[in-house]
């Protein structure tokens, strides 16, 4: 059978070897030095890992899930013993050879990415609309009924000015709360990224996501985060507003490093 070298990760060299499973019908995770760094990799079989049988393969969610956990599990515990570089999913090279060759053409830049995570973790912050909680919005007077059809056109352009002004509040109170949380977490992170929002189809929840952050985070500094998180979610500005927070994490959104062509997929190995 042939194999091709997976790689997971790169850390420095001298880190503790890794323990953790990987795919199934390859050989165990290995660390495979390059130089001042150190790739972890694995040897899998080459054949279920061409682009072709890869495509295959992610159009099934269970398998394209089992692969991505399998990946975040030996990536997590290759951090847990040094400063870590994660690669994406199915990076692939042909033999060991291949691999050193590409990725000691990136030492650099995966050195600098290794020294911007080192003793840092990564926390997802996100802020959504509660629906269960009524903002803070002057109230309407229940005593008096809104009629069904205004009786003449200013009427029905001041009920139209109305809620376009109460749109514009809502607006701006989300604004306003994702601003606030957004500048308490970045007290304590040292940077952040902003990621796409998720839709219900994501979230499985009738609340509208308002903020998906990620934030880098010493690693000493985690209980003030948290700290400043509980204080979040008791101040009355956020009133309506849900704070959630998840960590720590790998800091796969700031230790990326683009790899030029090869990287990633470097074709059925020959």
């Amino acid at each position: 059978m042939t194999y091709a070298t997976y790689v997971y990760a790169v850390r420095r060299t001298g880190g503790p070897e890794i323990h953790s499973p990987g795919h199934d019908g390859g050989g165990p995770v290995r660390l495979l030095p390059l130089g001042s760094l150190t790739a972890v990799v694995q040897d899998v079989p080459a054949a279920e890992f061409t682009e072709e049988a890869l495509r295959q393969r992610f159009t099934d969610r269970l398998d394209l899930e089992r692969c991505a956990r399998t990946h975040h599990r030996v990536v997590s515990a290759a951090a847990a013993g040094a400063a870590t570089v994660p690669l994406p999913l199915a990076t692939l090279y042909a033999n060991d050879v291949r691999t050193r060759v590409v990725l000691e053409e990136h030492a650099e830049r995966l050195s600098e990415a290794l020294h911007r995570v080192a003793g840092h973790v990564e926390w997802a912050v996100k802020v959504h609309r509660d629906t269960a909680v009524p903002l803070l919005e002057p109230e309407a007077d229940a005593t008096v009924p809104e009629p069904d059809e205004p009786a003449t056109g200013r009427e029905h352009l001041a009920r139209d000015r109305d809620r376009h002004a109460t749109r514009e509040r809502r607006e701006e109170n989300a604004l306003d709360a994702v601003d606030l949380v957004d500048r308490v977490v970045r007290t304590v992170a040292v940077a952040s990224v902003r990621r796409p929002l998720h839709g219900v189809e994501l979230t499985g929840r009738e609340r509208p996501q308002l903020m998906n952050g990620a934030y880098l985070v010493p690693r000493d500094d985690e209980r003030l985060l948290t700290a400043a998180l509980d204080t979040l979610r008791q101040d009355p500005r956020l009133t309506g507003f849900a704070v959630e927070a998840s960590g720590p994490w790998v800091p796969y959104s700031f230790a990326s490093v683009a790899l030029s062509e090869g990287a990633g997929r470097d074709g059925a190995p020959a």
